[in-house]
C-alpha cells in the first residue's frame, strides 16, 4: 500500500508521518517513508528544485521534468520499497500539481490529470491535511528554518485554495480514496492515525480487499 501525505507546510505532515511510523513499526507494520522526489535525474533535478525555489521558468518544461522525475520514483524507490511493506509519502503527485499551479497560474487539473498517467505512483490513500493557513503560518514561524516562498502567508492560502481544488481532480481522474482532515489537535492527530493504521492494518493482511469510492 501507497500511502500519501499533503498538505500546505505547517499542516502536520512530520507530526503525522512520526506517530504513524511508530504507531506502525509498534504493532509490526513493516512501514517505510519516502518524499516528495526522487531526485534521479540531473536535467529534472535541476527544474525542480528552480521550482521548488519559487522559479516557474518553461511551463511545459517544468511538467515534462516533473512527469520524468515521477515515473523514476515510480521505479526505482516506490516499486522497491513496496515489495518490502507499505509505504508513506511525506508529499507526492498532489503537492507537485499544486506547485506547478501556482507557479504558473493555471488550473491544477491538467496537472494533477498528467502525473496521474504514473499508475504505479498512485496512491491507494491519499491524506489531505486541511489545517488552517493562519495556524499552519503561525507554526512556520516558530521554526528556526530559512522561510521558502510557499511559507509565505499570501502563496499558503492561494496553495490551501489549490489542494482542494486538486483532490476533486484527483478523485476524478483515478476514483481513489481521498481523507480530508485538519490536523490543529492532538484529538485530529489521534483521528488521523487511527483512520490511516485501519487502512495500513488492512493492507498488511493476508486478504486485504480491494478499495475504491471516496471519502
Amino acid at each position: 500500500m501507497l500511502l500519501a501525505l499533503e498538505g500546505i507546510a505547517g499542516a502536520g505532515k512530520s507530526t503525522l508521518r512520526d506517530r504513524l511510523l511508530a504507531a506502525a513499526h509498534a504493532e509490526g507494520i513493516p512501514l517505510s517513508h519516502i518524499g516528495q522526489f526522487s531526485w534521479l535525474s540531473h536535467p529534472a533535478t535541476r527544474t525542480l528544485i528552480r521550482l521548488r525555489a519559487g522559479h516557474g521558468g518553461d511551463e511545459q518544461e517544468a511538467i515534462e521534468a516533473a512527469a520524468q522525475d515521477l515515473a523514476l520514483h515510480s521505479r526505482f524507490n516506490i516499486a522497491v520499497a513496496l515489495t518490502e511493506g507499505p509505504v508513506l509519502a511525506d508529499r507526492l503527485t498532489l503537492s507537485t500539481a499544486c506547485l506547478l499551479a501556482l507557479l504558473h497560474g493555471q488550473p491544477v487539473d491538467a496537472y494533477v490529470e498528467r502525473l496521474a498517467e504514473q499508475t504505479r505512483a498512485r496512491p491507494q490513500l491519499t491524506v489531505l491535511l486541511t489545517t488552517d493557513p493562519a495556524i499552519c503560518h503561525a507554526r512556520i514561524m516558530r521554526r528556526a528554518t530559512k522561510r521558502r516562498f510557499t511559507e509565505q502567508a499570501e502563496a499558503a492560502t492561494r496553495l490551501a485554495a489549490l489542494y482542494n481544488e486538486a483532490v476533486d481532480a484527483w478523485t476524478k481522474a483515478t476514483g481513489l480514496p481521498v481523507l480530508k482532515h485538519a490536523c490543529t489537535t492532538y484529538a485530529d492527530l489521534e483521528a488521523l492515525v487511527d483512520a490511516c493504521m485501519e487502512d495500513l492494518r488492512s493492507a498488511d493482511s493476508p486478504a486485504a480487499p480491494h478499495k475504491e469510492a471516496s471519502r
